[in-house]
């Protein structure tokens, strides 16, 4: 179910290795990358990592596609001392700060927070909310709820749906005939948001619709075909990496990525791969300036990352930031015409 998330990691992850080993490696050292599918099972994910730790004796990660199998892998990596890296949305994943555990996507709470703005901008102040009730998604759901009343967002009616669920038209036909609701905000990644996309329009619901930064791939617009015209959601720089003016720093980074993963693979490029980009050359560069592969120097470095300029934003951590992003990083997108366009003003 996180396909859409783990194949452009692990493509990326592949290309920018081979890369770098091409160059010489990192410190006269070859990079050896170790891939294991969890399949979205956190399950899968806690015992891959056992074995990354106790058989493939790695000194870093960079992986982790899900909230879920990032937080069951977490307890490993931090008895273990070893640098982790997720490629999640969830906040609790660096809140709180822990260690060995840092992230480059955007949190979820960050994206409640674009979303409630621009919905302030247009004068849509009362919601519904419908969330996944996956990790990711019921965990920016209740960021979703925590940050609304600071924002002046008022939530009239909440619906959930599984993971596997194959039609949301009943919670849809709720939030329809609910009084006062003027704009439906879904929290969740995967399939789930398509089809609530695909039946919202089936539904005829004419409110507008917000979507997380956990479709942010050309693959959600196919899925979702032309019932995801109008959608908006808040996503990194690297979608309209073409229509981003010559001044912004971030244009040659995601430029330059999206013409190698594009030529390499042939696919559209989605925020995803992005962040195992980051993830690699945030490793990568704290080796160089460690001038070593020791896991402790290499995890100070990590922290010490200042200044670097990455698909997913400006990264600046810190000791009580394993992340490094703020609200600038974000970009409001909506669908048009099958693509991506940026909404003015945001």
């Amino acid at each position: 179910p996180a396909s859409f998330l783990g194949d452009p990691e692990k493509r990326t992850l592949e290309i920018y290795v081979e890369e770098i080993n091409a160059k010489g490696g990192v410190n006269g050292q070859k990079l050896q990358l170790i891939v294991y599918d969890d399949g979205g099972s956190a399950d899968n994910a806690r015992t891959f990592a056992t074995r990354l730790i106790e058989e493939d004796k790695i000194f870093a990660m960079v992986g982790g596609s899900t909230t879920g199998a990032t937080m069951a892998m977490i307890p490993a990596f931090e008895e273990a001392k070893i640098p982790f890296i997720s490629l999640a949305g969830a906040i609790q994943i660096i809140e709180p700060v822990r260690s060995w555990v840092f992230k480059t996507p955007h949190t979820d709470k960050m994206a409640c927070e674009k979303i409630f703005a621009n919905l302030k901008t247009r004068k849509l102040t009362t919601i519904a909310l419908i969330a996944g009730t996956d990790a990711f998604g019921k965990s920016m759901r209740d960021q979703c709820v925590a940050v609304a009343p600071k924002a002046g967002i008022t939530v009239a009616i909440e619906e959930t749906y599984g993971p596997r669920d194959s039609d949301m038209t009943p919670q849809l036909t709720n939030i329809k005939n609910k009084a006062g609701v003027l704009a439906v905000v879904n929290t969740g990644f995967g399939q789930g948001p398509a089809i609530v996309t695909r039946n919202y329009r089936q539904l005829a619901i004419t409110l507008p619709l917000y979507q997380s930064h956990g479709v942010a791939s050309k693959q959600f617009i196919e899925l979702a075909g032309p019932a995801a015209e109008g959608v908006r959601l808040p996503a990194a720089a690297l979608l309209i990496a073409d229509k981003l003016p010559a001044s912004d720093k971030q244009k040659p980074v995601v430029v330059n990525y999206t013409k190698t993963y594009q030529q390499k693979t042939g696919q559209a490029v989605s925020t995803f791969g992005g962040h195992a980009y980051d993830g690699l050359m945030i490793l990568v560069q704290a080796m160089q300036r460690a001038k070593s592969a020791d896991k402790a120097k290499v995890r100070d470095e990590i922290e010490k990352t200042k200044g670097y300029i990455g698909t997913g934003g400006i990264v600046n951590m810190s000791k009580t930031d394993h992340m490094g992003l703020d609200l600038s990083a974000f970009h409001m997108l909506e669908i048009k015409g099958g693509d991506w366009t940026l909404v003015p003003g945001t």
